[in-house]
């Protein structure tokens, strides 16, 4: 652990110890200070000090609530005395300065002290103050309440020692940006472990921003923090996964449970586009797009942009939101090195009940029988089915037991800091191994991380970055490609009295053959992700409050494909083959320059100025090349060069893009409570024409921290902070447009042949059209809310948006007098996301002993479509766009039950008639008339809702006693739905399907108040999902899931210390663990596919050691 600030309560102290103090003089004329604080508290500002002198501090907590708690200071090359006059003149406050320690004395209250509590004194008192993790806290003050002279502060094991303590008496632990904490003394107890808590009321806590960082006080835009302690002891292998549910207005669906692969949708206040609705994602600065390429152990913290006023300093890259991830960094103090290691298993956590022989092999010659047909299984063949007496020629084959497995993972993580006041340093290093649940899916991921921060002098200061991370995953491949998706949908589709193996040994197989048989070849498709980031940056401060940056930075991403497509033979007549290989290597590298010039000054001690302007060039290339050959002389040669010539085929493409951006920033504040702030920035993109290149995004915000007013001066006592915020701003978004090379000018094709003059001649001709007024999409922002902090307990934060998204490009068709066919890209379209988000935090401790917190936060978003190219609505298949509705929502039948009977079938179909051309059976779905014409038409289709929830939640439950901690984190969704394929619950087709158990409560005419509709033969009823898009199978994925139980164990110091070890905690961790839905089959509702082809999310048991030395 880094050494840290002490900020301690002895006022008391220096009364007993003044006449034998003596100011070190020459300790503090050669340490020089810059400070630039405006109206902040002396909290602080002391803390500041300590940082750049590495001089320790202690005081009186009274101090804070002096006339004093607010000041400002800003001074250029002064030493410490000097400073310190500064600060505490014209008030009651002194100090004085003993070798590294400055103590601050309340004179006004130490006149008249008395020392009886010290001469009543009767034993010594030891103890260990530690943080919630268990490290210890250097530093920390620890005095006797009420006690004018006994007190001391933690050495750097977080130990301390009093000496003449009675029984009875109470100690007072304080640290700065901890919460106090009052132990008493017990009769007979002289050792102690005292666990001090952060502070999540802190108002000095500083949050990073755009292009800098700001204290959460004086923020007057929608920023969310993710601090290190949320990310750590988690197995988890990406970012996305581990942030889901922690903030509001932050919509995370996980999208595969595959080793290698975050295939996560992030979601910032909802879909704002039509097109590419991911966030800006940067990483110390670096645009990086996904969270593929960080760690999550390197991380100290995430702030998420989410209005304008926030992001607009990005401009055309923050329609959809801003994630700004920071790395950790070193501190000034001896080198710490600790460790983070996990094992974890887990198991695939949602697999639907599906049929057995028996039953499959008895419903099927129901529904066989029912339509007039012969049955398939005689009384014999359905006997052996049951008792199971002829597995190979009557078997029960559960297909999953033979690709799925018990997953394992260990990760480990390494990580060195420390550093003197010139140079600090950061190095860390990871490994991960995993072996997935889906058999052959496995994965090797190394990462280094190393971050430096130097002095170069007085007034020239360098930091540098670099990570590179290197990711070799495989996945399995069937032998006519799709890879673990075609696994997982063959596996569910298979039926079970096909055997997995014949007795000579051979497959059994169906017509796509046997996914079991794919596994045991060992066919896969292989990738490899290399990424490395550079930062090189300057800092030059010109004058007092003046600071020039210049940054460089670097990044460059490689990743390679092999999709190898084993042959294989499954008996001797059915083959699938030969061996087939495709490759495909991509590479993308960005460069970018920023130059930045920033101000900082306060004038008057009221008026708080800070401004930014700054400039930035950025430059993406990407490449694609694809090669493919088969027939190789045997399965194990993969290289290309081994195939078949005559085969081959390649393809390849490329594109560049650049950026060109000013942008600035303006922030006032008047006495720390007036708030005001102004973002400006200008882009222009070679995505689009000359003439409509250039983008301006504009935003301004306010704040009133109300409770800073003097007449709420009687809440002090209650209400730590009261602030109201509103915003409005401008962002554009430029991902919008197609990822062709000038995707605003037409395509033509050389070699279309036209006749001209009594002969044909070679021409041109326009294969697509384009127009070049294409450009930015703009998204209009507003919003207002409101942060409190009360009872230095709870904090609560609420906040209404509104989002306006226009100029929304969507594909135009091409007007037939053009003469060409297909569609072209324009600025046509519009919606609207509106909602409210909130949070609440409560961290209490009742004693030494006990406490407990609760963090929860909530969102509703109401996404709405206002226009679409002048059209009111758009279709396709079951999903609809339409005017006053979310986008991509759901256009289905709806099912108004089952009808009872044939009879109550023809009448209906008699009154309102049947457009599908099948009669409607007892057993089918009663389609609802929905429009109320009289008869049932493709009108009588109604929106049913969207895969895009409308609320989101997630909540943090936490508690501790002694060494022990526990949380439990759970997160949820409303207001969604999903359209799920004959694939989820099979159909009776014979071989190529497995129906699911659901289907034992179909329909019969002894069953009539079953909850699924009669069997039937893939289209022959109007109740399959393939005939009819009926509101039955779009099915509500509202759920709750316990997402994460933690429970450690700091060991005692007692034990540590033996070992030389400054802390180490071992814990448990579990991963979704518990989902509660109202699926009818135990599916995962978080799936993106409705087919749930898609690889799972696996329940996962973890364990796990902390060390720190």
């Amino acid at each position: 652990m880094n050494k840290k600030v002490s900020i301690a309560t002895l006022s008391a102290f220096l009364v007993a110890t003044s006449p034998a103090m003596a100011v070190n003089e020459a300790n503090t004329l050669y340490v020089n200070l810059e400070l630039s604080l405006n109206r902040t508290t002396v909290g602080l500002v002391i803390q500041s000090i300590s940082e750049q002198t590495g001089y320790e501090f202690s005081y009186d907590e009274s101090i804070l609530s002096k006339e004093i708690s607010k000041v400002s200071v800003r001074v250029k090359n002064e030493h410490i005395e000097s400073v310190l006059k500064k600060v505490f003149k014209n008030t009651d406050i002194s100090y004085r300065i003993v070798d590294n320690r400055i103590f601050l004395q309340d004179n006004a209250k130490t006149e008249n002290v008395s020392f009886a509590s010290v001469q009543q004194v009767k034993r010594t008192i030891r103890g260990t103050v530690v943080d919630n993790t268990g490290l210890p806290v250097i530093g920390a003050n620890v005095i006797v309440k009420g006690s004018a002279g006994v007190g001391t502060v933690t050495n750097v094991d977080g130990d301390f020692t009093l000496e003449g303590i009675e029984d009875g008496a109470t100690l007072m632990i304080s640290y700065i940006g901890y919460v106090d904490q009052e132990v008493a003394v017990a009769k007979g107890k002289n050792d102690y472990k005292i666990t001090i808590h952060e502070d999540t009321q802190n108002l000095d806590e500083v949050v990073v921003v755009g292009y800098g960082t700001q204290t959460k006080v004086n923020l007057t835009g929608a920023v969310s923090t993710i601090g290190k302690d949320e990310l750590i002891n988690r197995p988890v292998t990406n970012v996305s996964s581990a942030l889901q549910g922690l903030t509001p207005g932050v919509t995370i669906t996980s999208g595969t449970g595959q080793p290698g692969s975050d295939g996560s949708t992030i979601r910032v206040r909802g879909v704002g586009t039509l097109n590419n609705a991911n966030p800006y994602i940067l990483v110390d600065g670096i645009e990086t797009g996904t969270f593929d390429s960080i760690d999550p152990n390197d991380i100290e913290s995430i702030s998420v942009l989410k209005d304008a006023a926030s992001a607009a300093i990005y401009g055309s890259k923050a329609a959809n939101g801003v994630i700004l991830v920071t790395t950790k960094r070193g501190k000034a103090g001896k080198a710490t090195v600790s460790y983070n290691g996990n094992v974890s298993f887990s198991n695939v956590s949602t697999l639907i009940d599906r049929l057995s022989s028996y039953d499959y092999a008895r419903l099927y010659n129901q529904l066989l029988t029912q339509d007039g047909a012969s049955p398939r299984f005689t009384d014999e063949d359905l006997r052996l089915f049951q008792d199971g007496t002829d597995p190979y020629g009557h078997p029960n084959t559960v297909w999953t037991d033979y690709i799925y497995r018990t997953g394992f993972m260990h990760k480990h993580s390494l990580n060195v800091s420390g550093g003197s006041e010139d140079v600090k340093y950061m190095a860390s290093a990871g490994f991960l191994g995993q072996e997935g649940t889906l058999r052959n899916s496995d994965r090797q991921q190394f990462n280094l991380r190393t971050n430096l921060d130097i002095k170069l002098s007085d007034k020239f200061t360098m930091r540098t970055n670099m990570a590179f991370i290197h990711n070799d995953y495989s996945e399995p491949n069937a032998s006519y490609g799709g890879g673990s998706t075609q696994l997982i949908r063959q596996a569910d589709r298979i039926a079970p009295w096909i055997p997995y193996k014949k007795e000579d040994g051979s497959y059994g197989s169906i017509s796509d053959g046997n996914p079991a048989a794919w596994v045991d070849i060992n066919s896969r498709k292989y990738h490899l992700l290399q990424n490395f980031s550079g930062i090189l940056a300057f800092d030059y401060h010109i004058i007092d409050g003046l600071t020039f940056t210049l940054q460089g930075a670097y990044v460059t991403n490689i990743k390679e494909t092999k999709d190898y497509r084993k042959e294989c033979w499954y008996d001797d007549v059915n083959y699938h083959g030969p061996d087939q290989l495709g490759e495909t290597i991509s590479r993308w590298s960005r460069y970018t320059l920023d130059a930045l010039l920033n101000y900082d000054k306060t004038f008057n001690q009221d008026h708080h100025f800070k401004a930014m302007v700054g400039y930035k060039i950025e430059k993406y290339d990407y490449r694609n090349l694809y090669a493919f050959r088969k027939s190789f002389p045997n399965s194990e040669v993969t290289d290309l060069n081994g195939g078949d010539s005559s085969t081959q085929t390649n393809s390849g493409y490329s594109r560049e893009l650049a950026l060109l951006s000013y942008f600035g920033r303006l922030n006032y504040d008047y006495k720390g409570k007036y708030l005001l702030e102004a973002n400006f920035r200008a882009d222009a993109s070679s995505r689009f024409a000359k003439g409509y290149r250039w983008g301006y995004f504009p935003s301004f915000s306010a704040g009133w921290r109300i409770s800073e007013e003097d007449f709420m001066e009687n809440t002090h006592g209650w209400l730590q902070s009261l602030k109201l915020r509103g915003s409005w701003g401008l962002l554009g978004n430029q991902d919008a447009v197609s990822d062709e090379y000038y995707p605003y000018l037409p395509t033509l094709y050389i070699g279309k042949n036209f006749p001209f003059g009594g002969s044909v001649h070679q021409g041109i001709t326009v294969v697509s059209h384009k127009v070049t007024t294409i450009s930015w999409e703009n998204s209009t922002n507003w919003g207002i809310g409101f942060d409190a902090n009360f009872l230095n307990e709870f904090m609560l934060s609420a906040e209404y948006y509104n989002r306006k998204t226009s100029d929304i490009i969507m594909d135009i068709p091409v007007s037939d007098t053009f003469g060409i066919s297909g569609t072209y890209q324009d600025n046509k379209g519009s919606l609207r996301n509106s909602g409210v988000e909130a949070s609440f935090a409560w961290n209490h401790s009742f004693n030494k002993d006990w406490r407990m917190g609760i963090n929860t936060n909530f969102s509703y978003n109401k996404n709405e479509l206002l226009d679409l190219a002048g059209v009111n609505e758009i279709i396709d298949g079951y999903m609809i766009n339409r005017i006053g509705e979310p986008y991509q929502s759901f256009y289905v039948y709806e099912v108004d039950g089952l009808f009872k009977s044939d009879e109550e079938a023809a009448a209906y179909e008699k009154q309102y008639g049947n457009p599908w051309s099948l009669p409607f059976k007892g057993g089918d779905f009663r389609i609802k008339d929905a429009d109320g014409d009289g008869k049932l038409t493709d009108k009588d289709r109604v929106v049913k809702g969207t895969q895009q929830p409308k609320t989101t939640f997630g909540l943090t439950l936490s508690a501790g006693w002694k060494n022990f901690d526990l949380s439990v984190f759970m997160q949820g969704v409303t207001g969604t739905n999903r359209y799920f394929s004959r694939d989820v619950v099979g159909s009776f087709i014979g071989d190529t399907s497995h129906p699911s158990t659901n289907w034992l409560d179909a329909w019969t005419p002894e069953n009539t108040n079953a909850e699924w509709p009669r069997l039937f033969l893939e289209e022959n009823s109007i109740s399959s999902p393939q005939r009819v898009n009926s509101s039955f199978w779009c099915m509500n994925t509202n759920y709750l899931r316990i997402k994460n139980v933690n429970l450690g164990y700091t060991l005692p110091k007692s034990w540590t210390n033996k070992l030389g070890i400054a802390n180490a905690k071992i814990y448990y961790t579990g991963e979704n663990l518990f989902t509660f839905d109202s699926l009818p089959f135990n599916a995962d509702p978080e799936s993106p596919s409705g087919n749930l082809d898609v690889y799972p999310i696996s329940r996962s048991h973890s364990f796990g050691i902390n060390v720190t030395f």
